[in-house]
């Protein structure tokens, strides 16, 4: 029987139940008569998975419920296949605990604000766990964050709040620049009347059917 070892694969050789060599990707004949040589194929591709939801106490002892994205491979399938019944059961377990412990050591607020950051830490501590699972991680990152009910409703009123304070202060700031370009507009006609005269002209300009009569004084008649 011809066994095919891909590029994305390793394998593992064993005579007679006892590992012998890992082998690199191609071909390579086993005899199913005998059965004292068997090759077992190992995928060292980055793999993705999620970790499951769970309840966390934070510092300030609100529970939530906090659910990760892990991409983890397999660096060494001798060590993965060999020294591990279930390296993905025991990865979950080392990145569960890793988040039970970053998590309770910030308060809620910190944790919506700095989620990456989190990430970041909780990758940190997960790492050097599994290194001699033979596997490596290269990515976790927070999916979910579940807030409680009430407190959920309550994150919820007051980002509406902010919402609805900053069009308010956009609002006021474009009534404070019309208002400061009146008070401009203003000024340059208390110190230049005769530019009171020529925006009328140009009212009277853009304006149809109306007459105009200028005298030399520059004094504007408008009639109908």
């Amino acid at each position: 029987m011809r066994i095919t070892v891909f590029e994305y694969e390793r394998g593992l050789e064993y005579i007679k139940g006892r590992f012998r060599r890992e082998l690199p990707p191609g071909q390579y004949w086993v005899t199913p008569i005998f059965g004292s040589r068997m090759i077992r194929k190992v995928d060292i591709r980055s793999q993705y998975v999620s970790v499951p939801g769970q309840e966390i106490l934070t510092a300030d002892g609100i529970g939530l419920k906090v659910s990760l994205n892990v991409v983890y491979e397999v660096i060494s399938p001798e060590v993965a296949i060999n020294q591990v019944a279930a390296y993905s059961t025991a990865l979950y377990k080392i990145v569960q605990d890793g988040l039970r412990e970053v998590v309770s050591e910030v308060s809620m607020e910190d944790l919506l604000m700095n989620r990456n950051i989190l990430s970041q830490q909780i990758l940190e501590r997960a790492t050097p766990a599994v290194a001699p699972l033979g596997l490596r991680l290269t990515q976790v990152s927070i999916r979910d964050l579940m807030l409680p009910g009430k407190l959920r409703d309550l994150y919820a009123q007051v980002a509406q709040a902010k919402q609805e304070g900053v069009a308010q202060l956009e609002r006021a700031r474009g009534e404070s620049a019309a208002l400061r370009n009146l008070a401009n507009a203003a000024r340059m006609i208390n110190d230049n009347p005769n530019l009171l005269k020529l925006r009328w002209l140009q009212a009277l300009e853009q304006s149809t059917g109306n007459s105009f009569v200028i005298s030399t004084d520059l004094s504007v008649e408008e009639k109908l």
